[in-house]
């Protein structure tokens, strides 16, 4: 990875950005994109949008990369002497919050940590069990009259493990879903200054999608792009699924997408690219719904033609989560070799049917 990107991944892991929250990062995202294209704009739902210009001739032919900002966490529900309830923003295994460092943003930031009772005080029911997220609690170690002043229901709770390298080239941290792809869209344009393309390149945060797909949904009816590509992490293997078929080995290759979310003449081309160029990957099989910006993309206007790449990761939606750095750096070289080799008449060469023979 270059010596820009892992400062840079390290910086978005420390921050916030909740879903429909995410100024935090997209600040620091628009200050790395800033020299790597032509314009940058938000859009109406909180999205960044940049774009890079292409050498063909105008009208150029669109392509967007859409990688999600927005990150996992929680909001506060009630203050009770002194101590936070709280419900999750995106979807949290409560299994992992208790003894875990926090950040509430009341009226200034709080440090505090997630509590849970001693286990005689709780129901019988539940004890020596899991404790449900309804009986979990943040604790900010200030007297309570002090915490009803600076705390109100509806103030953020983000997690606060500094990013961690674990040897060469894994990295652990909270908020990989999914700006390790953010990062990998970094690289793409990183590449794509010393590369010819002649499309216009669309790199796009998008907001919201843990909870609402938002920004799948408005950013491409906005842009019009002609192809959509949602970068997005996708499960690594890991205790107790070594032999899982829906997981993948960490650092040894970025995903392909392939379900009714995926167009098959695009992912026929993202695949024969992939071995061209000797960059490792796996079939990841999407039978429904993706879970990521292309189900919206795919959908939006008249249909846009869409592919999922994934980079594994271990432990989704934890405060630990671990990606590799070889898999984004392979995850950024796929994208700008391929929109390097995108011609003006692409989208006269894939339909639907003709991919399916």
């Amino acid at each position: 990875m270059s010596d820009t990107l892992l400062p840079l991944l390290k910086k978005l892991l420390s921050l916030s950005g909740l879903s429909a929250y995410e100024a935090p990062v997209r600040e620091v995202i628009a200050e790395a994109w800033q020299p790597l294209v032509d314009e940058l704009s938000v859009s109406r739902l909180g999205s960044l949008h940049g774009l890079r210009r292409g050498q063909g001739a105008e009208p150029r032919r669109r392509i967007l990369l859409a990688a999600h900002m927005d990150a996992i966490g929680m909001m506060t529900t009630q203050v009770v002497d002194g101590l936070l309830r709280f419900t999750e923003i995106g979807g949290i295994d409560p299994r992992i919050l208790p003894g875990q460092p926090v950040i509430v943003h009341g009226r200034r930031e709080l440090p505090g940590y997630v509590v849970q009772p001693a286990d005689r005080l709780l129901p019988k029911a539940l004890r020596g069990k899991p404790v449900p997220m309804s009986h979990l609690l943040v604790d900010v170690g200030l007297p309570a009259d002090e915490v009803a002043e600076l705390v109100r229901p509806g103030d953020l709770i983000s997690f606060a493990q500094p990013p961690i390298e674990l040897g060469e080239t894994v990295l652990a941290g909270h908020s990989q879903d999914n700006r390790a792809s953010v990062t990998a869209v970094t690289a793409c344009l990183q590449e794509l200054q010393h590369m010819r393309h002649a499309w216009d390149v669309w790199a796009v945060a998008t907001a919201q999608e843990e909870e609402t797909l938002g920004g799948g949904f408005t950013s491409p009816f906005e842009i019009r792009p002609d192809l959509c590509v949602a970068i997005d992490v996708t499960f690594a293997r890991g205790p107790g699924v070594s032999s899982d078929q829906r997981t993948f080995p960490l650092g040894k290759g970025v995903t392909l997408g392939w379900g009714p979310n995926i167009h098959p003449a695009l992912f026929e081309a993202f695949q024969t690219l992939a071995k061209q160029q000797d960059i490792p990957f796996h079939l990841e099989v999407m039978p429904r719904h993706s879970g990521t910006d292309a189900y919206a993309t795919q959908i939006v206007a008249e249909g846009i033609p869409s592919i999922v790449i994934g980079i594994p990761l271990r432990y989704m939606h934890t405060p630990v989560e671990l990606v590799s750095l070889k898999d984004i750096r392979r995850a950024g070289h796929l994208l700008a070799e391929f929109i390097a080799t995108l011609q003006p008449d692409f989208m006269n060469e894939i339909t639907w049917d003709k991919a399916n023979e």
